[in-house]
């Protein structure tokens, strides 16, 4: 799919110049996914297409990009706030789940490469609402566990892995929002095993759509904005260390329901985006 970028004079094109206003963006959006135990891509992915104007399936590609360098990094910070012994018992759920998610995640990438580009930001807009109520329902509902028996439990693992590698995948995010409220409804794990046992999953899932994207032409945006990239990467790597060391100083009553505000506004920015 080939789309036309902003000009580099433009607005868009000079905020994307602003090594400062690159750094800083990453560096938000990292402490923000630190403190919620989330990679922090499904705020990043409106910036990109609102801030920084890039088209939707180039957004999705960076995002994606910087989506694994910041998954790379949460991980070993909330190991450091929650021991690994902890979340190594719970593997299974971690097994399980990849099953579905990698096959997820071949299959979305390979739909966002050949959706039409007003169709892919309409399908963003309504995701971003859905990250919304996921991220809402897992932090601040009541969620309770299924009783399922055991076989029945690992099929509806496997299929939530599958429609959770697909969303992951079309908005280059690492699919935490979704992986936590699944974690805790299927298995009863405590919210805070589940965050980190999310980022577990993501990471393979990541680098199975990474891999299919890499597959299209416009996978080109990661070379021709490597700065760009590795300017909010390292904006990200720094957010997200401290976000994960202030895990829980920060109550959630307080944060979630501005984020999920965040998202919503968001949402309808990119469904009306040209």
């Amino acid at each position: 799919m080939s789309e036309i970028e902003y000009p580099p004079g433009s607005t868009a094109g000079a905020r994307r110049d602003s090594l400062m206003l690159v750094f800083t963006a990453g560096a938000v959006i990292g402490v923000l996914g630190g403190l919620i135990g989330l990679g922090g891509a499904e705020f990043r992915l409106p910036l990109l297409i609102g801030l920084f104007g890039f088209v939707a399936l180039h957004a999705v590609i960076l995002n994606k990009a910087m989506s694994l360098i910041v998954v790379l990094t949460a991980l070993p910070a909330r190991l450091i706030a929650l021991p690994y012994a902890e979340v190594s018992q719970h593997w299974t759920i971690a097994a399980n789940l990849l099953v579905g998610s990698l096959a997820g995640a071949w299959l979305g990438a390979g739909w966002a490469t050949r959706m039409h580009s007003r169709t892919l930001y309409r399908v963003l807009a309504l995701l971003l609402v859905l990250i919304a109520a996921a991220l809402a329902a897992s932090h601040l509902g009541n969620v309770g566990t299924l009783a399922l028996p055991t076989l029945g439990r690992v099929a509806i693992t496997v299929l939530a892995g599958v429609g959770i590698g697909i969303v992951a995948a079309l908005m280059g995010v690492a699919g935490g929002e979704l992986l936590i409220p699944t974690i805790v409804l299927l298995f009863g794990v405590d919210i805070k095993v589940a965050g980190s046992l999310s980022l577990m999953v993501s990471l393979p899932t990541m680098l199975v759509a990474f891999s299919r994207y890499s597959r299209d032409q416009s996978f080109q945006i990661l070379h021709t904005n490597t700065r760009f990239v590795l300017v909010m990467a390292a904006g990200s790597i720094a957010g997200t260390i401290v976000g994960g060391l202030l895990l829980g100083v920060v109550s959630s009553s307080v944060l979630i329901p501005i984020l999920a505000t965040l998202l919503v506004i968001s949402s309808v920015k990119v469904w009306r985006h040209q």
